[in-house]
């Protein structure tokens, strides 16, 4: 049973409907133990040596007009990076994209982050490999920018406001990382083509 630990939940999102998502695409993936910890537990729960560590949460604790406040400092995004490249796997979902800094560890180990949404709207996603649909979804319409020459991008997604990447994953020393955009909303969260989807990577990431 391969021992996962996520953090989930921050400002723009309920931590009940992401754990809900989460559990279903884990238990249809197979062969996966969930563990859920604060962003505060992180350090300790990495030098436990889980297989996989999956993040939807953003950087800033605050809520957007007050201060910035962050929870990712150096000295964790070194731990993360240790972690991965000792042959941990990292799953960045979502707002694991959003609010890091872009000349940081964590966003340089994830070759890519989150630049701005529009306002909700169809989405729809496609392979990159052949441009085939995948699914489309209610959704924030993730706008990331990525370093395409150092790593796989797999998922693209295009809307009324335009076209971006949407999932991403590469080797990162002897670990593995995994960069997904969607979802925002339950109902898409627990939309059954992106829980495919969701299992899918999950699979990729613990293989």
């Amino acid at each position: 049973m391969k021992q996962v630990v996520a953090l989930v939940g921050d400002y723009w999102h309920a931590e009940d409907m992401i754990r809900e998502a989460l559990d279903k695409a884990a238990e249809a993936a197979g062969g996966i133990a969930l563990a859920y910890a604060e962003h505060g537990e992180l350090k300790d729960r990495l030098s436990e040596g889980p297989d996989a560590v999956v993040l939807f949460k953003q950087n800033p604790l605050n809520a957007p007009d007050e201060p910035f406040v962050p929870w990712m400092t150096p000295e964790i995004e070194e731990a993360i990076v240790r972690y991965v490249e000792g042959g941990g796997r990292w799953l960045a979902w979502h707002t694991g994209t959003a609010g890091y800094d872009r000349d940081g560890a964590y966003v340089k180990m994830l070759r890519g982050r989150f630049l701005h949404h529009p306002p909700m709207g169809e989405v729809t996603y496609v392979r990159a490999s052949d441009g085939a649909e995948v699914m489309t979804l209610y959704d924030e319409h993730y706008f990331v920018e990525v370093d395409e020459a150092g790593t796989n991008v797999f998922l693209r997604s295009r809307s009324a406001a335009g076209e971006s990447m949407a999932g991403w994953e590469h080797a990162c020393g002897r670990g593995r990382v995994c960069c997904l955009t969607p979802a925002h909303a339950r109902e898409a969260l627990l939309d059954p083509r992106f829980q495919a989807l969701l299992a899918e990577r999950l699979r990729w990431l613990l293989a």
